[in-house]
C-alpha cells in the first residue's frame, strides 16, 4: 500500500466518523439518539423520535459518507480494487467505531449501502431490494439488515467478481451481524421494536 493510498484510507475513516444521527437530531431540536430507544445513533432510532425528516437526513447522510469516501479514493487516491475496498471498509468502520463519538457508533447499515453503491450501483440496488422486501414483510429493520448483509457478499461475487470487493463485503457483513447480536436476541424473544415504533 502506498503512502497516498494510506492517507485516503484514513480520510475515509474520518468521513465515516461524521455522526449524522447526532447532528440531525441537534438540528431539529431532538434528544440525542443515544439517550432513547435502542441507543443506536442511526436512522432507525432517530425515526423513533417521531421526526421523519431527521431520520431521512440521517439515512441519506450516513449513506453518502460511504459513497463519498470510496469516490475520493477512486478519483484522487487509487482506482485499484484493493484500495477501493479498503476505503469502503474504512468508511464503514468510521461509522461503527467513530472517533467523534468515543468509538461507539451506529450499526452501519446505511453506510454499508453507500459503500456498496460506490462499489456498484447494481450491487447496492440488489441489497436494498432484499432489505426492503424483508422490512415491508416483517417490519423489523434489524432483520432486514441481517438478510441484506448475508446477501451482499454472494451478490458481489457474481456481479463484480473482484476478490477484494467480495472480501470487503464479507467483513462488513460479519461486523453487521456482530453489531446486531442484541437485536437477534430480541428477535428470538419477540421483543424487538418494529419499524416506526417510538
Amino acid at each position: 500500500m502506498t503512502t497516498l493510498t494510506l492517507v485516503f484510507v484514513v480520510l475515509a475513516y474520518l468521513i465515516g466518523s461524521v455522526p449524522f444521527a447526532v447532528l440531525s437530531s441537534k438540528m431539529f431540536g431532538l434528544a440525542d439518539p443515544r439517550s432513547y430507544g435502542s441507543g443506536n445513533p442511526g436512522a432507525t432510532n432517530v425515526l423513533r423520535s417521531g421526526k421523519k425528516s431527521a431520520a431521512i437526513l440521517t439515512l441519506v447522510g450516513d449513506a453518502l459518507k460511504g459513497t463519498l469516501a470510496v469516490w475520493i479514493m477512486a478519483h484522487f487516491g487509487s482506482p485499484a480494487p484493493l484500495a477501493i475496498a479498503l476505503a469502503g471498509l474504512a468508511a464503514f468502520l468510521g461509522h461503527v467505531y467513530p472517533v467523534t463519538l468515543g468509538f461507539k457508533g451506529g450499526k452501519g447499515v446505511a453506510t454499508a449501502i453507500g459503500v456498496l453503491g460506490a462499489f456498484s450501483g447494481w450491487l447496492a440496488l440488489a441489497c436494498a431490494v432484499v432489505w426492503a422486501l424483508v422490512a415491508l414483510t416483517f417490519k423489523y429493520s434489524s432483520l432486514a439488515a441481517l438478510m441484506a448483509s448475508l446477501a451482499a457478499p454472494l451478490i458481489a461475487h457474481f456481479l463484480i467478481g473482484e476478490p477484494a470487493i467480495t472480501a470487503a463485503c464479507v467483513i462488513m457483513a460479519a461486523l453487521l451481524i456482530y453489531r446486531h447480536l442484541t437485536n437477534i436476541k430480541r428477535l428470538m424473544a419477540g421483543t424487538e421494536p418494529r419499524i416506526g415504533k417510538k
